[in-house]
């Protein structure tokens, strides 16, 4: 399909800068069979059925940018993307051009060299400690990795709690799946008194959530892979559950993953899957996700799920009562 169906008037102010406070306090566009209904996260136990199971991603967010210095003394940026051995990440760095093989880095008190570079521009760092010893290092030196959109990326310390949710367990993430900040002890609590059952999945989203779709037909875009896992107790969740409600497109794109080759099972794995309109899904009927932005995979991905025009009229919808979008934004619920 054309990238440009996928288009839309976005005004910049509309990107969110902060969360909501509270979390649950946050807008819910709720994508009715009839209609747009303007409500909060808060309405959604009442939206929801007993009986229906709440699917996680239970990522949690590492400080994965580094800034620091390298061997000339001059000034470099990496961004981590994936651990590949105790002392060994995959990362991207600035200024990439000018980094060559062997040279040292330095990020305050953690120390590496480059290993090796790939053709994409990312680059393997060796760092001087390993395991326990190295993540202990990167939550002190790191900072939260903000998208673009948000303060042109430069995060604070309270996005260190904002950017991270409240089923965080898993260390492995360079971007918050973001549907699931709106949620609060309080918010788990109702959903647990109105008969809504909830589980877990991991996928761990990478730097590649963050970058732009460059060609002009969606057959032309290389999509980015994502770590994940399903564990037993899930996919024994999932087979009997009413209806699945997956809290976020992360969580949909593992579950979607595995239903492909038929009933979800447990599975860990890559998944590079690109859902675009006239895609066939097997796994969740619910989605609740946040506003995404113009041209994005992710805004492929909702029209896939509820219809590309249906989806416009609600982005149009939510233009004009000023909704907020993107990371720190409000949120719609769909129905396949």
């Amino acid at each position: 399909m054309r990238v440009d169906l996928f288009d839309f008037d976005l005004p910049q102010e509309l990107i969110a800068q902060r969360p909501a406070v509270p979390r649950d306090s946050a807008r819910l566009l709720d994508v009715a069979a009839d209609g747009l209904h303007d409500r909060t996260v808060r309405d959604l136990p009442g939206l929801l059925q007993p009986g229906d199971l709440l699917v996680f991603n239970d990522t949690k967010v590492i400080p994965a940018r580094l800034i620091g210095t390298r061997t000339s003394g001059g000034a470099v940026e990496a961004l981590l993307i994936r651990q590949q051995a105790a002392d060994r990440w995959l990362a991207f760095a600035r200024p990439g051009k000018r980094l060559r093989i062997g040279d040292s880095l330095t990020f305050g008190a953690l120390a590496g060299r480059i290993a090796s570079k790939h053709a994409d521009g990312s680059i393997d760092i060796i760092f001087d400690r390993g395991g326990t010893d190295l993540m202990a290092a990167i939550e002190t030196v790191g900072a939260v990795p903000l998208p673009p959109y948000i303060r042109d990326g430069i995060a604070d310390e309270r996005d260190r709690a904002d950017y991270q949710t409240l089923f965080a367990r898993v260390d492995g993430s360079v971007a918050a799946p973001t549907a699931g900040l709106h949620f609060t002890p309080e918010l788990m609590a109702a959903l647990d008194a109105a008969g809504i059952e909830t589980v877990n999945v991991t996928l761990h989203v990478g730097a590649g959530t963050f970058q732009p779709v460059r060609v002009d037909d969606t057959d032309q875009h290389v999509m980015h892979s994502e770590w994940g896992e399903v564990s037993q107790a899930t996919a024994h969740a999932i087979a009997s559950a009413k209806r699945v409600v997956s809290i976020g497109t992360t969580a949909l794109r593992l579950l979607e993953t595995v239903a492909r080759d038929g009933p979800i099972r447990p599975w860990t794995g890559e998944t590079d899957i690109f859902i675009t309109p006239g895609f066939e899904f097997r796994a969740v009927d619910v989605l609740l996700t946040n506003f995404h932005l113009p041209r994005s995979t992710l805004f492929m991905l909702v029209s896939a799920f509820a219809g590309l025009e249906r989806m416009k009229a609600a982005y149009a919808h939510a233009v004009a009562e000023r909704y907020r979008f993107y990371s720190y934004g409000d949120c719609c619920l769909l129905h396949r």
